[in-house]
């Protein structure tokens, strides 16, 4: 199984009670069943020109109200994060694991190389954060930072959690007592599963990766859209769907006007930056003029 979606799924799936997930397991597998009967979905899923966020969001259209939440959310997950020719595999993957969870209440996990170990609980992380709201998101990074800094410079703390000869139930009971009750308890999950999924001698590398990774998915939880003018609710709430669409995730906006811009807005999600403003079109215009495509592509336009 890919290592993100490995660590999505150990998140779920791990705190789940017997009879949820008997009923996961159950359409994970009718899900899979359903894709090999199914030519123009598994086209569709294949597909290599369509982005991953765009086949989560197909799957996630075509399953909204007939599977449980938490299938649609691993399903979502695992046609956004897949390669397009693994989709199917990995559902199907998804769906053995379940069972075998169900069946004999074990989630086994092998031992990866640095960066995929990192991936994995970079995946772990992902379905946490959703559940979130964005005001979190800097104490969990701080918290994170601390008790990397902690571990860092307690010798004997050190050496226990990078021992990868001591019984996991020790080195994750650790940092349950000493976390439990003084940090947010979505950091105590993630600094438990730094632990479980990620490389013991990469206890320190791996917090620090979960700080920065957290401050990143931050970025993309919160667009900052300048505007002309102000936005009334319906064009906010159209906004944050096609904001939703675009990333894959439930987004926050954080208005600021800006009369300068003359009209449009501009938008500013993650890495993004979608222009679409009044100012920002004449600006293109100007820079089309002053290097003289507009005049070629008039002279070269057929009449």
């Amino acid at each position: 199984m890919l290592p993100k979606l490995e660590g999505y799924a150990a998140a779920l799936l791990g705190s789940l009670d017997s009879t949820v997930l008997a009923t996961v397991a159950s359409d994970l597998t009718s899900l899979e069943q359903t894709i090999l009967s199914r030519s123009d979905l598994r086209a569709v899923l294949s597909d290599t020109s369509i982005a991953g966020v765009a086949r989560g969001q197909i799957l996630r259209d075509l399953l909204n109200g007939k599977i449980s939440d938490t299938t649609l959310r691993l399903s979502v997950y695992a046609a956004t994060a897949a390669p397009a020719q693994e989709v199917d595999h990995s559902i199907a993957e998804l769906a053995v694991v379940a069972q075998v969870l169900h069946s004999t209440g074990e989630f086994a996990q092998s031992s990866l190389g640095l960066l995929a170990a990192r991936r994995r609980v970079g995946g772990f992380a992902d379905a946490l954060l959703d559940d979130i709201d964005t005001s979190n998101f800097a104490e969990i990074e701080s918290e994170l930072f601390r008790w990397a800094r902690t571990v860092e410079s307690n010798q004997e703390l050190r050496r226990l959690l990078l021992d990868r000869d001591a019984p996991l139930a020790s080195r994750v009971g650790t940092v349950q007592q000493l976390l439990e009750g003084k940090v947010n308890p979505i950091t105590l999950r993630l600094a438990r599963y730094v632990i479980e999924g990620g490389r013991p001698r990469d206890v320190v590398g791996t917090l620090d990766f979960l700080v920065d990774y957290v401050a990143k998915a931050r970025n993309w939880r919160v667009a900052r859209v300048h505007t002309a003018r102000p936005l009334d609710e319906a064009s906010q709430a159209q906004l944050v769907g096609s904001l939703a669409s675009l990333t894959g995730k439930s987004v926050e906006l954080q208005i600021a006007e800006d009369p300068a811009l003359l009209g449009g807005v501009l938008v500013e999600v993650g890495d993004l930056r979608l222009d679409a403003t009044t100012r920002g079109r004449l600006g293109a215009l100007h820079d089309a003029v002053a290097s003289g495509r507009l005049y070629e592509s008039a002279l070269n336009r057929n009449d």
